[in-house]
C-alpha cells in the first residue's frame, strides 16, 4: 500500500477516534477515562508512543464503554504494532455502538492497512449506507482506496464513482480517481480529475507527480514540461521532483 493510502486511511482512523460528539460523562470516573483518551490521541501525535500508551490503558479502566476510548486504544496498539489488540479495540468499539459509522470506518481502515481488503470495504460500505452518516462520500472513497491497494482498479473505480454521486467537491475523491483512471490507461479522464483537483485544493507533490505522468502518457510534451516546472519551483527538495529530474529533458517543440 502506497504512502498515500496509508496516510490517508491514518486520518480517516483519527478523525473515527474525535468524531463522536459527546457530551460530559456524569460520572468523574467515566469522564476522566475520556480526557485521558484525548491525552493519548496528542501523545499518539507527537510520537511519544509510551505515554500515549499509559494514557490508553488509564482510560479503558475508567471508562472502557465508551467508544471513542476503544478507538482511540485501537490507535495506540496499531502504533505499538499490536494488531491483535488493535483489533480486538476496534471491534470493540463496533460492538459498542454498532450504528456507529464512524466505528464502521475505523475497522474498515484498520482492515484495510493491515491486508484484509474485503473486510475493509465490507466495513466501508456498511458506513456508507448507514443513514446516520453525514459524509457517505469519505466512507465510499476509503473503500476505493482499499481496493486499489488489493490491486483491484474497476471495483476501485466503481466505489470511487460512488462517491462523486455523494459529494462532487472533495479533492481526495479526484486525486484517487485520477490515479486509478491512469494506471487502467484512461488518461484523458484521469487528465481531467487532476484538472478538477488543482482548481479546488492546493497542489501536492503527488499531484503534480501524477499530472506530468499523464501528459507523458498522453505524449503532451507542453503540458508534460509544465508540471515539471511547477515541481521544481514548488516542491525543489520533494522526492517527486528527484524522480522527474532523474528522467530526460523533454523538449515542448
Amino acid at each position: 500500500m502506497n504512502a498515500r493510502v496509508l496516510a490517508m486511511l491514518g486520518v480517516a482512523l483519527f478523525a473515527a477516534a474525535r468524531a463522536l460528539a459527546q457530551s460530559p460523562a456524569p460520572d468523574p470516573t467515566q469522564e476522566a477515562g475520556r480526557i485521558n483518551a484525548r491525552l493519548a490521541m496528542e501523545y499518539l501525535k507527537r510520537g511519544q508512543l509510551q505515554v500515549a500508551q499509559e494514557k490508553i490503558d488509564k482510560a479503558l479502566v475508567q471508562n472502557p464503554r465508551d467508544v471513542n476510548v476503544q478507538l482511540s486504544a485501537g490507535l495506540v496498539y496499531e502504533r505499538l504494532h499490536e494488531n491483535k489488540a488493535a483489533e480486538k479495540h476496534f471491534r470493540q468499539a463496533v460492538k459498542i455502538a454498532p450504528d456507529s459509522p464512524e466505528a464502521q470506518n475505523a475497522l474498515g481502515a484498520y482492515f484495510c492497512r493491515n491486508k484484509q481488503q474485503a473486510k475493509g470495504e465490507e466495513m466501508f460500505v456498511k458506513a456508507a449506507n448507514n443513514p446516520l452518516y453525514r459524509t457517505p462520500f469519505v466512507a465510499y472513497t476509503n473503500a476505493g482506496v482499499c481496493a486499489r491497494s488489493a490491486g483491484d482498479l474497476e471495483r476501485a473505480e466503481r466505489y470511487l464513482r460512488q462517491a462523486l454521486t455523494s459529494q462532487v467537491d472533495w479533492p481526495e475523491t479526484y486525486a484517487q480517481l485520477a490515479g486509478v483512471l491512469h494506471e487502467r490507461g484512461n488518461n484523458l479522464h484521469a487528465r481531467a480529475f487532476v484538472e478538477r483537483y488543482l482548481a479546488i485544493a492546493p497542489a501536492t507533490a503527488d499531484m503534480l507527480l501524477l499530472g506530468y505522468n499523464i501528459e507523458v502518457s498522453m505524449k503532451d510534451e507542453t503540458a508534460a514540461a509544465g508540471f515539471r516546472t511547477r515541481l521544481e519551483k514548488e516542491f525543489p527538495d520533494s522526492e517527486q521532483t528527484r524522480r522527474v529530474a532523474s528522467q530526460p529533458e523533454r523538449n515542448p517543440g
